[in-house]
């Protein structure tokens, strides 16, 4: 199997990090390319807007998104520089999922690494899994790193700690 382009989406968490470090050094043996991709989903809003003032509001947030997200994937490809490793940077706006699969394959990308958070439960039925939508929607194979255990204790400290019901 020849692997030349790999595309690896990041959200900028510890995870997707991770993903990303994974990435490159399976980037090494192959000489592959790696573009990363930042998608920020659009807001929706279900109250009706009769003076406009919302819209704005909502307006202003996506473009600090934006800028916001393209300070974060200049630090990214400038930190990676350092270390001669070359990605390029992409952001996009849309649905996270159909975004990745998109430029995937308008890319040609030959595999997508991407973290998953291990979401579960009530969690995983109200947010659903952007990677296991990625998985079903990819032209191309996907490789899903969960987060290692250290990792996922650090993000476990800083949740509150859940309240023990009494029987």
């Amino acid at each position: 199997m020849k692997i030349k382009r790999i595309l690896v989406p990041v959200d900028f968490s510890a995870h997707s990090l991770q993903a990303l470090d994974y990435a490159v050094e399976l980037s090494k043996p192959f000489k592959a390319s790696l573009m990363l991709i930042h998608v920020i989903e659009p807001i929706y809003y279900t109250v009706p807007d009769f003076a406009g003032g919302a819209a704005g509001a909502l307006a202003g947030v996506l473009d600090e998104q934006r800028r916001a997200a393209k300070e974060q994937l200049l630090r990214l490809e400038q930190r990676y520089a350092q270390r001669r490793v070359r990605l390029r940077a992409l952001l996009q706006t849309g649905m996270a999922y159909q975004a990745i699969a998109d430029t995937a394959k308008q890319l040609r990308v030959d595999l997508i690494v991407m973290a998953t958070h291990g979401r579960t439960g009530l969690t995983h039925l109200l947010m659903g899994s952007v990677a296991e939508r990625v998985v079903r929607a990819a032209s191309c194979p996907v490789l899903t790193l969960r987060s290692s255990s250290k990792t996922r204790r650090a993000v476990a400290r800083k949740r509150p700690a859940a309240r023990s019901r009494a029987r």
